[in-house]
């Protein structure tokens, strides 16, 4: 599957949107304010986007769990009945661009839309490409037991398993490595 500069950026900012949710009620919210919502766009060089209010704040917080139920979802159908709405609610306007010094690429959202509207819109595309390519199951939650941040596996044979390896996959790999060593030894 290809995957574009601009829908690697997509998928980028929505497995990052989606993991700023908090895991439980005791967890942090990585949107929990207008400044970390600034913060998000600039961090993800979100363009076309004007003064952030709580109102954008609130409407991001919806898209996201919308987002969410996409990775979770268990079927293609479902994955794309949820991207058809979020898309749908956006009111796509596919454009092409070249802006910031970034080569022709695809911008799904209106002129001046809510930044809300243009996470839908681009990230919700760059979603509907893996279901089209019939790779919905790369759109993951991690493994781990105390883990369930998202990420898409772009491993050639669709084997990663954890949002990342260094962290949650090494500590279980160290985790099952002392338990059989525990066990050889008696």
């Amino acid at each position: 599957m290809l995957i574009t500069h601009d829908t690697r950026c997509a998928l980028d900012t929505v497995v990052d949107l989606v993991n700023t949710a908090p895991e439980d009620a005791a967890a942090p919210d990585g949107l929990s304010d207008v400044a970390l919502l600034a913060d998000f766009v600039r961090n993800h060089e979100i363009s076309d986007v004007g003064e952030l209010s709580e109102f954008d704040l609130s409407a991001v917080r919806k898209i996201r769990s919308r987002f969410t139920a996409v990775f979770g979802a268990p079927d293609p159908r479902t994955s794309a009945g949820l991207i058809n709405d979020l898309v749908a609610a956006a009111g796509t306007t596919p454009r092409l661009t070249d802006h910031d010094g970034y080569d022709w690429h695809v911008h799904y959202f209106a002129p001046g839309a809510s930044v809300a509207d243009h996470l839908a819109a681009d990230c919700g595309m760059a979603l509907a490409f893996f279901v089209v390519a019939g790779e919905q199951e790369r759109l993951r939650r991690c493994e781990a037991p105390d883990c369930r941040r998202a990420f898409v596996d772009l491993s050639r044979n669709r084997s990663r398993r954890y949002c990342d390896s260094r962290t949650c996959g090494n500590r279980l790999h160290v985790a099952a490595y002392r338990a059989r060593r525990k066990e050889a030894a008696g």
